[in-house]
């Protein structure tokens, strides 16, 4: 089983991307992000030609998320359960690995976009720490009913230093504060695994490079967007990548494809 995540920032300019993408790499779930389109724009006929069932969440302009999955999603989630947002950014569903038979356990996938949270000391990194408050106070009720989980989507947080390309100059800054990494590490904590740090990976291994200076030709980016799965699913992990061949595209999504393989 293949799950993937990946902040296509703008489906409607991005989709013939996706759905070639789709086409060379077919994953079993795939977690779209910043899909900057409403509900009614959604390309779902498209999704389905190519085979895949679709679950969305749409917003005007911003936001934005989306489960594509080989078998339809069940007990479908938009947003966090008790707590207030206008923003779409959670999309969660139960999926089955294609050809099980009945019975079998579905993964629980969750979806999300993170606030980005703009600068420290700002009414928008507030609204990002409350947030990951109640993200985590959720998914700590979800891992009790789904002991296979998986939380995958932009995170707008590094881990450490190793994540980002000037762990000195960019100190402090957004992505990159204590605030935010201990947000990241207490979802960690309530029995979590960044999945991509289970396996060696080559050093300035990153998914997301701005668009100005070059930063993709000249390797300056963070790495922010995450799979993170539970113990249960910890041993079946086998390799996780970050797909950097869409990033070279004429007119990319500033992130790339980060993509993990189940046993």
């Amino acid at each position: 089983m293949k799950l993937a995540t990946w902040n296509v920032n703008s489906l409607s300019v991005r989709l013939p991307q996706v759905l070639d993408w789709l086409s060379h790499n077919p994953v079993d779930v795939l977690a779209l992000q910043e899909l900057k389109m409403t509900d009614d724009k959604f390309p779902a006929a498209a999704f389905e030609a190519a085979g895949y069932c679709a679950q969305w969440f749409g917003q005007k302009t911003y936001n934005g998320v989306a489960l594509l999955s080989r078998t339809p999603a069940t007990d479908v989630v938009k947003n966090i359960p008790g707590f207030d947002d206008d923003m779409a950014r959670v999309i969660a569903g139960t999926v089955l690995p294609e050809g099980t038979s009945y019975g079998t356990t579905g993964v629980r996938v969750i979806g999300a976009y993170f606030p980005n949270g703009q600068e420290p000391g700002s009414d928008k990194f507030e609204y990002k720490m409350e947030w990951l408050k109640g993200l985590r106070q959720w998914v700590k009720t979800e891992l009790e009913t789904h002991p296979k989980l998986v939380l995958m989507g932009d995170c707008n947080i590094t881990f450490d230093d190793l994540d980002v390309w000037d762990p000195v100059g960019l100190k402090d800054t957004i992505h990159c504060t204590e605030e935010e990494r201990y947000h990241l590490r207490a979802l960690i904590a309530l029995g979590l695994h960044d999945s991509f740090r289970l396996f060696e990976q080559p050093p300035k291994s990153f998914s997301w490079w701005d668009y100005r200076d070059m930063g993709f030709r000249r390797n300056r980016g963070l790495r922010i967007d995450h799979i993170l799965i539970s113990h249960a699913l910890k041993p079946m992990a086998q390799a996780c990548i970050v797909d950097k061949t869409p990033r070279k595209n004429e007119r990319p999504s500033d992130h790339a494809p980060v993509v993990l393989t189940l046993a």
